[in-house]
């Protein structure tokens, strides 16, 4: 990405994120620019992996506020900083007009891919396993080990396993073991990829508005807890 960097190193990213917040700057909206011009995908810092870019192609904001607020602990409030890495609840509401000038149409694309490809496909998993629970329970079943499985076989037509063991021969990880957080994410990517290629294009449509609907409830939710 140096074609969009212009030469940029992590250092001088952050050197001058400092030095903007210093000088008076929202912390909010600095965090946004140091986004658009940071240089790498992942990187080790401090003894942990940090994967931003999944699958190639989706931005984990979040992770990156989290790896600038740990150089910025004593420049953002520790409340709002909260907030925004556990909560997702930003101390500022922006416009998608407004997001866009701050990341760039990369960045920004790239947290789009991330928002409906991860964000919006975890939701609908979570909508789609609460149907089958709240299915099981007219029924008078209980079967709380199929759940998952019922869930992914509505949305992908094959069990989680069945889904999983085909994603790790196309990106060629081990079979065995614990799958890594940055895996996990990219399994979710690749089964929202997966899901737009094999469904019709109305079912895709009613799955994400149903995902949306269940995002705004739980950000409100959250919203009212942090008030």
């Amino acid at each position: 990405m140096t074609e969009i960097l212009n030469g940029q190193t992590p250092e001088l990213v952050i050197a001058r994120l400092r030095a903007a917040i210093e000088k008076g700057q929202a912390w909010y909206p600095a965090l946004l620019e140091a986004v658009a011009v940071w240089p790498l995908d992942s990187e080790e810092y401090d003894g942990r992996h940090y994967q931003y870019l999944i699958g190639g192609e989706a931005l984990d904001l979040i992770l990156l506020f989290e790896r600038f607020s740990r150089e910025l602990e004593d420049l953002i409030p520790a409340q709002e900083r909260d907030n925004l890495l556990f909560k997702g609840i930003a101390p500022q509401e922006l416009t998608a007009d407004e997001l866009l000038a701050f990341l760039g149409e990369v960045r920004y694309r790239q947290y789009l891919n991330y928002f409906y490809g991860i964000t919006v496909e975890e939701a609908l998993l979570v909508v789609t396993q609460s149907e089958v629970r709240k299915e099981h329970r007219s029924l008078g079943v209980r079967r709380e080990g199929t759940v998952i499985d019922e869930a992914f076989v509505q949305l992908y037509e094959r069990t989680h396993d069945e889904m999983l063991d085909q994603f790790r021969r196309e990106k060629r990880y081990s079979k065995t073991g614990t799958i890594k957080i940055h895996q996990l994410k990219e399994f979710t990517y690749w089964l929202f990829k997966y899901r737009l290629l094999h469904s019709e294009k109305a079912r895709v449509a009613s799955d994400t508005n149903k995902s949306l609907n269940y995002l705004k409830k739980y950000a409100r939710r959250l919203q009212q807890k942090s008030n």
